[in-house]
């Protein structure tokens, strides 16, 4: 399982996600999942992945092969103009590996799974942030619902849900996202640290805030232990029921 979450707020975009894969409980192993497509000062795009790594995989390789072997007039993620055509692109990648591999997956009884979220920022427009299913279709972030999750969504939700908003603070929305993350490593033993965070700030057009945070990280820990305390903290607050 995975959990990623992307952020898009006035102040810019924050994307994180876990890294564990698993086939199985005695198969763990650790993989990135945010995938980054920069050219310095004219575009920064980021994708996170989650759904079976083989198609997530062959996707991304897809991709980046497209930059490599650009040809004359051909689209790749370093010449797109704009997100939404970006958005397009891995698509249309994600609908040629269900056309290529989607009898394999069902004559295995295998489900074609797999979802992506790309964000960024392309020079002339404002950073964006869409949500790409398996049938290669995709939606928009708005200010009224400004994030999307993919994976293991149901632990961490709450906390965004009550604290996030379009002009929350880049900073409290980190803060905000690592005790999501938190709330579903405790909840979820199919994600775990290290979590990869890249904080993009509107215009920078350069992907300079990257961290991976690991489980012993001072900052993290302090804000996991935080967390706990502060709701043990308020749960004794709160005045028992007088119904018997």
């Amino acid at each position: 399982m995975t959990y990623c979450v992307g952020l898009s707020l006035e102040q810019g975009l924050v994307f994180a996600s876990d890294t564990r894969t698993n086939a199985g409980i005695d198969q763990v192993a650790i993989s990135p999942k945010m995938h980054i497509f920069e050219v310095k000062n004219e575009r920064v795009i980021v994708l996170m992945t989650s759904g079976n790594l083989a198609i997530t995989q062959s996707v991304i390789s897809a991709l980046r092969l497209k930059i490599s072997n650009a040809e004359e007039n051909s689209r790749h993620l370093h010449n797109v103009e704009s997100m939404f055509e970006a958005a397009s692109l891995v698509g249309a990648e994600l609908r040629a590996t269900f056309e290529q591999e989607g009898e394999h997956f069902k004559s295995h009884q295998i489900e074609f799974n797999a979802s992506i979220l790309i964000g960024g920022q392309i020079k002339g427009e404002k950073p964006r942030l869409f949500n790409v299913y398996s049938a290669g279709n995709f939606i928009e972030t708005c200010n009224e619902t400004p994030y999307f999750q993919i994976g293991e969504t149901k632990y961490g939700k709450p906390i965004i849900d009550r604290v996030v908003h379009y002009d929350t603070d880049i900073m409290d929305a980190v803060k905000c996202l690592l005790i999501s993350f938190d709330s579903t490593i405790r909840s979820n033993v199919s994600v775990a640290a290290p979590i990869d965070l890249l904080i993009y700030r509107v215009d920078s057009l350069h992907a300079d805030c990257k961290q991976r945070i690991a489980e012993a990280d001072p900052y993290y820990s302090k804000v996991r232990q935080g967390w706990g305390a502060g709701l043990k903290e308020v749960f004794s607050a709160l005045p028992s029921p007088d119904w018997c």
